[in-house]
């Protein structure tokens, strides 16, 4: 059997695949991690750092290895792993009043990475494309959140959105505002 050349390109995408899941890897055991450190708050949303590492993973990878990334932390916590805020896991944590917030990490991933992509494609790379990125992944997991919270307590969209992002916003958008800058240096670094 003949054995393909190695070519620069093959040896090029190599490199990038395995820096695509060593980020994606840490950034789920960061995620996981900064879960336990939680302020539980009346509403029943604990304030994480959580957002942070979500931005990141959309502003670091690739739409596919961000899904993975946080979608894996939701499947490794609904597989019973401690790793949701409070140190919960299982499905019932998914299915109560806070689950479409989980949730809502592995979409607002998804399609933060996949806005950046496309701002990146049509020539505004840099803090345009991830100041939007940021923005589409804490509005995916607000708008899911937020439904959730109002299906499962049975409140109205106004009392859920009082209940689940009033008291967030500031804090998440300060968070959002150090992963874009974290991300920028993180890029600067790894060339």
């Amino acid at each position: 059997m003949r054995e393909r050349p190695v070519t620069n390109q093959t040896a090029a995408a190599s490199m990038t695949r395995t820096r695509e899941l060593v980020t994606a890897a840490l950034l789920t055991a960061l995620i996981s991690a900064s879960a336990w450190v939680s302020i539980p708050l009346p509403s029943g949303v604990p304030l994480t750092l959580q957002i942070f590492f979500v931005v990141l993973a959309a502003l670091l990878l690739t739409p596919g290895w961000a899904f993975a990334s946080m979608g894996g932390y939701v499947l490794l916590g609904a597989a019973g792993l401690p790793i949701f805020a409070g140190a919960k896991g299982g499905l019932g944590v998914l299915a109560g009043p806070t689950g479409g917030y989980l949730i809502g990490f592995a979409v607002g991933a998804l399609l933060g990475s996949l806005a950046r992509v496309s701002l990146e494609r049509a020539g505004r790379a840099g803090l345009v494309a991830d100041a939007v990125a940021a923005a589409v992944v804490v509005a995916c997991v607000y708008v899911i959140g937020t439904v959730q919270l109002s299906i499962v307590l049975g409140l109205s969209p106004v009392a859920a959105i009082a209940a689940g992002v009033a008291p967030y916003i500031l804090g998440d958008a300060v968070k959002a505002a150090v992963a874009v800058a974290a991300a920028a240096g993180i890029r600067r670094a790894r060339g």
